[in-house]
């Protein structure tokens, strides 16, 4: 292995293990709101999604996700690896492998599909862990807001406050963007 190529993997693993920190603090920090909370873990998902590669996106979407609620709130932690490791993956793959020519149109969809991913999975993880529609359903707007939220942020983030550049810039391109 290259020089190069290892410092590419040490950068690669630094920033997946930052980012999976991030989302591991965000998911314990909810905004209130008129009959319940937002997060913003779901920024940080969409972000790292957008930039890393479908691996390194499930360990911060999936694990990072059941590793906070596993601190903070066990119930639907299995719920969160799933929901938020399969949203990062489908961000990560279609932001990195659909419309080559537009990186910011590609990622722009990914967001859009992570986010009904993520409304959909906890709303079914809802049904699932608390044995009850009526819950879900009441929460869907929640649902719906934390993923419209989440998956504008994280593209504003990457696109519009430049990360996606500086990232380019420190991260060797593996063919991947």
């Amino acid at each position: 292995m290259s020089v190069n190529k290892k410092k590419e993997t040490t950068l690669r693993l630094t920033l997946t293990a930052v980012f999976m920190a991030f989302n591991i603090v965000l998911s314990s920090i909810g905004i209130p709101v008129p009959g319940g909370h937002l997060y913003l873990c779901d920024a940080v998902i969409c972000l790292a999604a957008i930039l890393l590669n479908p691996l390194e996106a499930f360990v911060v979407g999936g694990i990072g996700s059941f590793l906070g609620d596993m601190i903070f709130y066990p119930l639907p932690m299995f719920v969160s690896l799933v929901t938020h490791g399969l949203q990062a993956v489908v961000i990560s793959l279609i932001a990195h492998h659909t419309l080559r020519s537009k990186p910011k149109v590609a990622s722009g969809i990914g967001v859009t599909v992570g986010a009904v991913i993520m409304v959909v999975g906890y709303t079914l993880g809802k049904i699932f862990v608390y044995s009850t529609l009526e819950y879900a359903i009441i929460k869907l707007p929640y649902e719906i807001a934390q993923g419209a939220l989440g998956a504008v942020l994280g593209w504003v983030l990457c696109w519009k406050c430049r990360i996606h550049g500086a990232f380019s810039r420190y991260i060797a391109e593996d063919g991947q963007h």
